[in-house]
């Protein structure tokens, strides 16, 4: 028997940087270090153990005084998840660095990775196995011939990324960015290894194209595009989100946007920036045939993040790359 799955993911990704892509360790755009927390309950309207995924991460910009064109990203991400009856727990700890160059006077080009452990459990108390069906139900207080060589494993896990970004003025921006996770392809199984089966965790590949345009002093407007393929698991987001200056100075602004993605789900998203905190809740109201057995609930979503400058000499320099309400 073969079964396929996808990597964690959040439908905020453009909220979730460092899962995106390594590159964006030290991609701040109005600070010099960043904190954040992202939670997703998925499926709790079909499953009575539903799948849960929250991650935390933090990054600091390094050097930036000592570099007049470029600088160090440094950061590190928690990623924890629950799915199931089985209770299987995916917790991942990375270390990230990038390096940020800036090329003339309108582009930056980044390169980072990172690496880091990850551990998978499972507890088999509760699964129920297809020798334990006993004609009309699953019981699995019957004995069954599955056995596993273990319920937890290790292993060590590397990702890479590359991104640019283009800023010709203070009202445009752009940025393209691909990243390739699990590169060194770790071996994942609670079973033994056999021949003819590949257990080894599959290369996944993401890009993504971001865009910000400054429409006026009361309006930004973001667009997104977001697409990740693994084995033969394929994903595709896109959409807009939209910054609303309710303070004149930018100090608090209201957010909202909506996004799709492909064959599966349509994402509205709402916000509340307020000075240097920034909190947002979407989802995932279900399109694809699973709408007739969760009445359209995916999934909520909830992040929030916080950016802001410890070094208080740069604080007096302009920051931000990207368009901005604040002078």
């Amino acid at each position: 028997m073969q079964t396929n799955a996808q990597d964690l993911h959040f439908s905020q990704f453009i909220n979730s940087p460092l899962i995106s892509n390594p590159a964006n360790t030290g991609f701040i755009p109005d600070g010099d270090y960043r904190l954040g927390v992202n939670y997703r309950d998925q499926w709790s309207s079909i499953m009575a153990i539903p799948y849960k995924t929250t991650s935390a991460f933090g990054d600091v910009q390094l050097l930036r005084n000592k570099f007049e064109t470029g600088w160090i990203g440094l950061g590190g991400v928690l990623l924890h998840d629950v799915a199931g009856s089985g209770n299987l727990t995916s917790t991942k700890f990375y270390g990230s660095i990038a390096y940020h160059q800036l090329v003339g006077t309108g582009s930056l080009v980044s390169a980072g990775f990172n690496i880091g452990w990850a551990n998978k459990q499972i507890n088999v108390t509760n699964l129920k196995f297809p020798d334990q069906f006993d004609g009309k139900f699953f019981d699995n207080k019957l004995p069954t011939s599955v056995s596993l060589s273990s319920n937890n494993v290790n292993y060590l896990d590397v990702q890479l990324g590359l991104n640019y970004a283009y800023f010709p003025n203070e009202k445009t921006y752009f940025n393209a960015g691909y990243s390739a996770l699990h590169v060194n392809k770790p071996r994942e199984s609670f079973f033994v290894a056999s021949g003819g089966i590949d257990n080894r965790v599959p290369v996944r590949h993401t890009g993504f194209i971001n865009a910000s345009f400054l429409i006026n002093n009361q309006w930004i407007i973001n667009p997104n595009i977001y697409f990740t393929t693994q084995a033969k698991s394929v994903e595709g987001v896109g959409g807009f989100n939209a910054q609303y200056n309710l303070s004149g100075d930018g100090e608090y602004q209201l957010v909202g946007g909506i996004y799709y993605r492909h064959k599966e789900s349509i994402i509205p998203l709402i916000g509340l920036m307020w000075k240097d905190l920034k909190a947002t809740f979407t989802f995932d109201a279900t399109v694809s045939s699973i709408k007739n057995y969760n009445n359209g609930r995916g999934a909520l979503e909830f992040s929030i993040i916080k950016q802001g400058i410890l070094d208080s000499y740069r604080g007096n320099k302009k920051q931000s790359l990207c368009p901005t309400f604040k002078n």
